[in-house]
């Protein structure tokens, strides 16, 4: 079946517009004009991507993303019409995989849809349960279960990871005690370039460490290492 896309902007032409846009080009489409609507139409029926806008009646965006992001690894992303960088970091910090500032080229966004759901697709087929393939990758007490994506903590809790956070974790456990610079994170988790004065990377590494109990002035597994990038200091043992 065709990737089903939920659309939830409280703007009826625009979802009328990005409906009809997307429709066109593959995609099976929904679309919601506020929280109660994105609620509704997750119980109905399996999602495979949000395109949420940020001002929105009731709960804003950044409540939907973050309560969104608490239940579901699905990919986000984020609509907004300010063209205030603080708010789009914010966005990133509640649990968004990718932002696009309004007014935008459809084009564009059907590009970022296809890229997003394109690097999840690839995570998620990259290490089938068989023979031979690692099954968990284990740090410092914590251990990553490949195939369900859970990060269980030293303690035994279950640490919920979105599609971004996962993203990146792999590329740190991939490369452990190797220096990577912003450049190689952002082409290595999402396929692309940065820009200037792209804080993308930074705020992605602050959530993970959120998610993984490490205080950044004292930080002892993501380390920032001053003008050439972040450092995953403790070693990773894969199990088979």
């Amino acid at each position: 079946m065709n990737d089903h896309l939920l659309i939830v902007d409280d703007d009826p032409g625009l979802r009328e517009l990005l409906t009809d846009y997307l429709g066109r080009n593959g995609f099976r489409v929904s679309s919601a004009g506020d929280g109660r609507g994105l609620w509704a139409a997750l119980e109905r029926e399996t999602v495979d991507l949000v395109i949420l806008d940020l001002m929105l009646p009731g709960d804003d965006g950044l409540v939907l993303c973050r309560t969104l992001r608490a239940r579901s690894p699905i990919p986000i992303i984020m609509l907004t019409a300010r063209g205030d960088a603080t708010d789009r970091i914010v966005g990133l910090e509640m649990g968004a995989d990718d932002y696009l500032p309004k007014p935008f080229n459809p084009r564009e966004l059907l590009a970022r849809i296809k890229a997003l759901l394109r690097r999840t697709r690839s995570n998620d087929a990259a290490e089938p349960i068989e023979s031979g393939t690692v099954l968990r990758l284990c740090f410092a007490g914590w251990c990553l279960e490949v195939a369900t994506r859970q990060l269980i903590a030293p303690d035994g809790l279950c640490v919920p990871l979105g599609a971004a956070e996962y993203r990146l974790l792999r590329v740190f456990l991939d490369h452990p005690q190797r220096i990577l610079s912003r450049d190689q994170l952002l082409d290595l988790t999402q396929g692309r370039e940065a820009t200037p004065f792209d804080r993308s990377i930074d705020v992605q590494v602050s959530r993970l460490r959120r998610r993984l109990r490490d205080e950044p002035r004292e930080a002892t597994l993501l380390k920032t290492v001053r003008s050439e990038g972040y450092l995953f200091a403790a070693p990773v043992r894969r199990e088979f």
